[in-house]
Parts: C-alpha cells; sequence; structure tokens
C-alpha cells in the first residue's frame, strides 16, 4: 500500500506541533515510572514542549494549508488557537507545581501529560475541516479534563466535580454526535466546504432533519462553552476542580468551544446563519442575565467566577450572532484577554487558597494592607472582567459591542450593557474586602518566584492591550479575514 497517497510530507510538517505535544507527553510519563519524585523535570519537559509546538505552530502564520485530503485545514485561524492553548498549558502547569503539592502531595506525572493531551484536542477542534475531526478532538480534550477536574483523589470535592462533569458532557457528547450523523445522513458528507455545497446546490434528503442536526451540534457546543440552559454543570465543576485546573477549563477550553463553533458556522453553514439568528439570540440574552443574577449571590469566590465565565460566553455568543469580519474578530480578541484575566485571577487563588481558606469573599478581607502587590493585581483583573477603562476588558467589550450595533443589534447591546453594569457589583465585591474591611486573620499567600513573574507579566498585559491595543486587533482581524 503507497501510504503518499494517503499522508504526504506536508501533513507531517503540519501536524508537527502535536507530534511535540505528544513526544513531551511520553517522556513525561517515562519520568513519572522511573523517577516520581522529579516535579521540576516534569515541569520542565512540559513548557518546553509547549515553547517548542508554538513556534512550530507560529511558522504558519501568514501561510494557508489543506492537510490529509481536506480533514484538517492550517492557516491564520488556527495558529491563533494552537498559541492561545500553548500559552493557557504553560500558565497553567506554572500555577499547578506548587498548588497541588499544597493541597496533599497530589502532584503526578500524568497531570503535566493530561494538559499536553488536552492541548492537543484542542487544535483539532480548530484545525479540523470535518465533523469527524472536531470530534475526536472534542473527546480527547474532554477525556483529559474529566481526570484534570477529579485529579484530587483525596478531595471529595474534586471527587464530586469529576463525577459530574464525566455525566454530564457524555451526555453532551451524544448531542453532538447525534447531531453530525443527521447532518452527514442528509447531506452525504462530514466535510465542511462540502456541506456547504450541498446546501447551497440545494441537494439535502431532508432540512428538517439537517436542521435537526444543527441543532443537536449546537447544544454540543453549548455545553463546552457554558451557555444557558446547558451551563449547570459549570459551578459545581469550576468549585471543586483544583484552582490551577480551574483555570485552565475556564479559558483554553472555552476558546476551543467557540473557535470550533465558529468555523462550523462560517465554512459548513453560511447559507443557514440566518436561519439561526433568533435562538442565537435568545441564547446570548438568556446566558447573560442568568449568569449575571446567579454570580450576585455567590460567597465562593471560585463560583462567583464560574457563574461570571457564564456571563462572558452570554457577551461571546453576541459575536456568533453577527458573523461577519469585524464580529469574528471581536472573538478572537475577546477571547485572548479574557483568558489573560480569567489566568491572572485563578493564579492569585491558587497561590492564596489553603484548605477551606482562599476561596471565599471573606478570607479576602484585609488583605491589600499586608499583600499590596497581589490585592492590586486581582484587583485589575476583577476591574477588566468588569469592563473599566483603560483595561482590555473594556477594549473587548467595546469592540464586541461595536460589530453588534453594525449589524443592527442595538436592543441586544443595551441589554448587554445593563448586564456589564450589574456585574460590577461582584466584581467590585472583592475589591472592597480588599481593601475597605479588615480582618484579624489574614491570608497568607505561598509565594513562588516563577508563578509571581507570570501574574506580573499578565497586569502588565491587561494594561498594555487596553492603552495599546492596535497590534493585537490587527492581528486578530487578519485571522478572522480568513473565513469572513
Amino acid at each position: 500500500m503507497d501510504l503518499s497517497l494517503y499522508f504526504t510530507r506536508q501533513d507531517f510538517w503540519g501536524i508537527l506541533p502535536e507530534i511535540v505535544l505528544l513526544t513531551g507527553a511520553l517522556i513525561i510519563l517515562s519520568i513519572e515510572l522511573f523517577a516520581r519524585s522529579q516535579r521540576a523535570a516534569m515541569l520542565g519537559v512540559g513548557i518546553l514542549s509547549l515553547v517548542i509546538a508554538g513556534g512550530f505552530a507560529a511558522k504558519n502564520f501568514g501561510s494557508s494549508f489543506i492537510l490529509f485530503q481536506g480533514m484538517v485545514t492550517l492557516n491564520d485561524f488556527s495558529t491563533f488557537f494552537d498559541l492561545l492553548y500553548m500559552a493557557a498549558g504553560i500558565v497553567t502547569m506554572v500555577i499547578s507545581y506548587n498548588y497541588l503539592e499544597r493541597k496533599g502531595g497530589e502532584t503526578r506525572g500524568e497531570y503535566f501529560a493530561l494538559i499536553l493531551f488536552a492541548t492537543m484536542g484542542m487544535m483539532l477542534m480548530t484545525r479540523g475541516n470535518d465533523l469527524v475531526i472536531i470530534f475526536l478532538g472534542m473527546e480527547l480534550l474532554s477525556l483529559s479534563l474529566y481526570v484534570l477536574v477529579g485529579f484530587l483523589r483525596h478531595d471529595v470535592f474534586s471527587n464530586e466535580s469529576g463525577i459530574k462533569y464525566l455525566l454530564l458532557g457524555a451526555f453532551a457528547t451524544g448531542f453532538f454526535l447525534f447531531g453530525a450523523v443527521l447532518v452527514y445522513g442528509t447531506t452525504g458528507t462530514t466535510n465542511f466546504q462540502h456541506i456547504a455545497l450541498a446546501i447551497t446546490n440545494n441537494e439535502i434528503l431532508s432540512d428538517t432533519l439537517l436542521s435537526l442536526g444543527i441543532g443537536l451540534l449546537l447544544v454540543g457546543f453549548a455545553f463546552k462553552v457554558a451557555l444557558v440552559p446547558f451551563h449547570m454543570w459549570s459551578p459545581d465543576v469550576y468549585q471543586g476542580a483544583p484552582t490551577s485546573v480551574t483555570a485552565f477549563l475556564c479559558t483554553a477550553p472555552k476558546a476551543a468551544g467557540f473557535g470550533a463553533l465558529l468555523k462550523v458556522f462560517l465554512v459548513a453553514f453560511p447559507a443557514l446563519h440566518a436561519d439561526w439568528q433568533d435562538l442565537l439570540w435568545a441564547l446570548a440574552l438568556l446566558t447573560m442575565i442568568v449568569g449575571n443574577i446567579s454570580a450576585l449571590v455567590q460567597t465562593n469566590v471560585k463560583r462567583m467566577l464560574a457563574f461570571s465565565s457564564v456571563t462572558h460566553a452570554g457577551y461571546l455568543c453576541i459575536g456568533i450572532l453577527v458573523l461577519n469580519e469585524m464580529g469574528v474578530s471581536a472573538i478572537l480578541f475577546y477571547l485572548l484577554v479574557y483568558s489573560v484575566m480569567n489566568l491572572g485571577a485563578f493564579g492569585i487563588i491558587s497561590l492564596l487558597e489553603k484548605e477551606e481558606k482562599g476561596v471565599n469573599f471573606k478570607d479576602y478581607e484585609g488583605l491589600a494592607s499586608k499583600h499590596p502587590w497581589l490585592s492590586a493585581s486581582l484587583a485589575l483583573f476583577m476591574l477588566s472582567l468588569a469592563g473599566f477603562p483603560p483595561t482590555a476588558g473594556f477594549v473587548a467589550k467595546y469592540t464586541l459591542f461595536s460589530s453588534a450595533i453594525s449589524e443592527g443589534y442595538i436592543w441586544l447591546v443595551v441589554i448587554a450593557i445593563l448586564n456589564t453594569l450589574v456585574s460590577v457589583y461582584y466584581y467590585i465585591r472583592l475589591i472592597v474586602n480588599m481593601y475597605m474591611k479588615t480582618s484579624e486573620e489574614t491570608l497568607v499567600p505561598f509565594l513562588h518566584p516563577l508563578l509571581s513573574v507570570v501574574i506580573f507579566i499578565l497586569a502588565i498585559s491587561i494594561m498594555f492591550f487596553g492603552i495599546l491595543p492596535g497590534w493585537l486587533i490587527d492581528t486578530v482581524t487578519q485571522a478572522a479575514r480568513i473565513y469572513t
């Protein structure tokens, strides 16, 4: 059998980042097998793998390739997401380095390997040009996250979160797979371009079954990005999972879900996007309102940020509704800024968390008087999440809402702005506790030089891209232009 008919040299070079990540994961598992106590070595291999893979991925900027006979595409769009996943993976590993040890000696090699496997799954989701590849990437990501969420074996909350995420995730996967089957049955293909061509040429077996298939696909994506009413897993999972895993879970996988959803509607179903606008409008509206109202009454910071994540998913759904160059570029900008904000916030929470302390609002009372730089950084991330200028969070909301206004969704933007004003309460509440209240028992952070540097870089990035966003906006616009 001539393998060159199925696997070319260009295919090999295209998946070189995945090969690097797979090799790194196997090396980490080998280190775990022979020298279990070598945490630094496993961390080093994990970060080095992500850096090297990122270097290979970055070479694709400005280029466009079709691999594996149309199953995978490489372009600026996929490369943007590749680099976002790898950056989030590096920060997550740094956050995890001492956090897991402090949570009961749970630092095991498979943790770092699973982050690499999850990164590979996310890359497949946004590189995929076929529903089969999207499904494979989603499953690789999901299986890795199920284990990571329940990684603290002796923590009942972590175990509970892992089980909940597994059970609900299995249902979501079933919806997605059934939707893919219906799309294949009605169009005769799972390739995005061929699906779009079949719809354009009206070669559809049944419009009803196709609509049902798209709806089921949307349910699968809605679960991954926590859109209402498919969001109820997120507060319990975010609270019970290790904080380092929560930081990863609410950033990179959410970006992967939106990236894959964007690609499906942009490439496979562009002709039907107008038919789904009312549903997307309702999803955005419900997600913003439910997320905000739920966040208002939380006493646990991780649960508050979980419902905050739901609210931000509602904002991002506005971009899916617009789905032009301005809207897609706004989504990409928003996802990057949102990832920086949450990685920084959860990084600080991981430094302060100890047993049952460091996760409730009350625990942060008087923190600013003892640890001013940590409090200032956390306050900056909260203000950016709320959308205060001159932070990058303000620019992200401004570009996203502007794209919706340009397409006539004025009332939805008005509701989004009102929800943004409501969200100020629970973000400012944490700042008030740090700066305007006192407590006899002040949290004692576990300061680690590497993580401190990472948090400082994230905080500076929020201010830099808030004041000078031009380069980043140009980059995401170039990536968005591929499919719009």
